[in-house]
């Protein structure tokens, strides 16, 4: 997985790993609801990228 994202996804995830954890040190319930966008917009952006590229017969 991670030769896929390459060198700057990886620091993308690392950043938001840490800005999540610098909110969790401040409020857990906050942190837990940022955790939860973020997870769900990656689900649709997997989902968008998925059917566009099913719609030009790449996937």
């Amino acid at each position: 997985m991670y030769d896929k994202l390459g060198p700057v996804g990886i620091v993308g995830i690392v950043v938001m790993i840490a800005g999540i954890g610098l909110i969790a040190s401040q409020n857990l319930l906050i942190a837990a609801g940022m955790a939860l966008i973020v997870a769900g917009l990656g689900v649709v952006v997997k989902a968008l990228v998925s059917n566009v590229l099913s719609s030009f017969g790449m996937m």
